[in-house]
């Protein structure tokens, strides 16, 4: 009975603090938390009515997300957004994302076409857009759009590079989310989606490496013409 009582009691620990950083993440990439904010310690563990320990936690991971900010003696805030930090992480987006691209065509198997096929699949028939607030992408679409990307990236066989490409994509998530206000409707990203999975069913590497570039730089594109 002991036993189970403790392995009860660390389930619902591990628990509490996957949710305290799923809220979190969730708070900040749909902009309920803007860029810049302060995220007091106090405040959390009132809110959540959990251990600083957990909060602390949560954030860290946050960081290693770059969705927040650690700085010495001040705390956590809300990671800013800036033209030139835009710049730069598309630059280096495109440069990694697009290797590990190459790499995942050049090593692929049947297993790996068939999770980016099913992760195509879902985010193709996932709204786009929320019901209560169209000006922001709905999260089912935001996490279908990460697992479709993210399963194109985990089949590159090199785990460095695969790991700075998967690290730059949770970066760029902050952006993503709040384009969408700035998100020329116009633009088919549906379709440009369907031409990467294709070109890369065809393993057509160069093709499907062109393609993920200009879709990254899209939205950047965008969000710089309007600042």
């Amino acid at each position: 009975m002991k036993a189970t009582k403790a392995r009860d009691e660390r389930t619902t620990v591990r628990a509490s603090k996957t949710g305290v950083f799923d809220e979190l993440r969730s708070d900040i990439l749909a902009g309920r938390l803007e860029p810049g904010s302060k995220l007091p310690f106090a405040a959390l563990v009132t809110r959540f009515e959990c251990s600083i320990g957990t909060i602390r936690e949560a954030l860290q991971r946050l960081a290693e997300q770059g969705l927040v900010i650690s700085e010495w003696q001040q705390g956590f805030r809300v990671t800013d957004i800036s033209a030139e930090d835009l710049a730069d992480l598309t630059d280096a987006r495109c440069d990694i994302e697009v290797l590990a691209l190459r790499y995942a065509i050049r090593s692929a198997d049947v297993e790996w076409e068939a999770r980016a096929v099913s992760a195509h699949h879902i985010l193709d028939r996932t709204p786009m857009y929320d019901e209560a607030d169209p000006a922001r992408f709905s999260d089912q679409w935001v996490e279908a759009h990460a697992e479709f990307h993210d399963a194109l990236l985990m089949g590159c066989p090199n785990r460095r590079i695969r790991t700075v490409a998967l690290s730059l994509r949770e970066s760029a998530e902050l952006y993503r989310r709040w384009s969408a206000p700035l998100h020329d409707r116009e633009r088919d990203i549906a379709a440009e989606h369907r031409a990467i999975i294709e070109a890369v069913v065809a393993r057509d590497v160069d093709l499907a490496s062109g393609l993920l570039c200009t879709h990254i730089r899209r939205t950047t594109d965008k969000l710089l013409a309007d600042q």
